[in-house]
């Protein structure tokens, strides 16, 4: 009887990861692996999502939806009048 190693299963669709290493997050950033590791600390103290404390892994949509929003509080900082809210 020959040795037939097993076919492995054809993928049906890709998974696109949503949990990422320090690596991909920070290349989600444009920044090296190593100037993400220095600049964490400062993120992190802006509200960027932390790693999980299980896995060690960033969450892409979390890291989305933070950049998304530093730059809606920035938009409402512009439209703000001088001296705060008239009303």
């Amino acid at each position: 009887m020959p040795n037939i190693a097993p076919r492995a299963a054809a993928i049906r669709f890709p998974v696109e990861p949503r949990d990422v290493p320090a690596q991909k997050a920070a290349r989600r950033l444009h920044l090296t692996e190593d100037q993400f590791e220095l600049k964490l600390p400062d993120l992190l103290a802006r509200g960027f999502p932390p790693a999980d404390p299980t896995t060690g892994m960033f969450d892409l949509d979390a890291i989305d939806a933070w950049r998304a929003a530093r730059h809606r509080q920035a938009d409402c900082a512009a439209t703000q009048p001088v001296g705060g809210r008239h009303g």
